[in-house]
């Protein structure tokens, strides 16, 4: 028998009997190693399937955020400009009130110095009429002393006297 690339029986036995060994090695081994790794990588899948799905939903909502954020930036004038409105409205009546009493004010001031003036000017003209009673009384009193004896002296007196006392109370 001829050798083909000098191989013998004993040598294709072994080769043979080395690929069922390898054989069954690959079958054991891709029970206990490919099978797990198998399932790590379907895991890994499912878990990136999982975070994309995340992902779009995430990306999703954060548009609607963005929408409602342009919206209110859209009407966040007009807010500023109705609280502007308000507060302006609130000062133009803050302002009113504070004018009113003012105005109430100076008219108390103005009625309080007219009374204190017409007071004033009763004062003065019961003093002008004291001094005129007492100018008088003495003009009198030196005109009359030397016509009039002291019981005519004396009635005038008190005649005078009842005068300036009923003229203080009625006024």
């Amino acid at each position: 028998m001829t050798r083909l690339f000098n191989l013998d029986f004993q040598l294709l036995h072994d080769t043979v009997l080395l690929a069922i060994a390898i054989f069954f090695l690959f079958l054991a081994l891709s029970y206990l190693l490919f099978n797990p790794v198998r399932k790590m990588l379907k895991d890994r899948q499912e878990k990136i399937a999982t975070d994309i799905d995340t992902a779009i939903a995430d990306k999703k909502d954060a548009a609607a955020l963005k929408a409602e954020y342009e919206a209110k930036l859209k009407n966040i004038d007009k807010e500023a400009e109705q609280i502007l409105s308000e507060a302006r409205q609130k000062a133009l009546k803050n302002e009113a009130k504070i004018v009113d009493e003012a105005k109430e004010e100076a008219a108390r001031i103005i009625q309080r110095a007219n009374e204190e003036a017409e007071l004033s000017k009763k004062r003065a003209m019961d003093e002008v009429k004291q001094e005129m009673i007492t100018v008088a009384s003495m003009m009198a009193a030196k005109v009359v002393a030397a016509n009039i004896d002291a019981t005519v002296q004396d009635t005038l007196v008190e005649e005078t006297l009842k005068e300036m006392g009923e003229s203080t109370w009625q006024s």
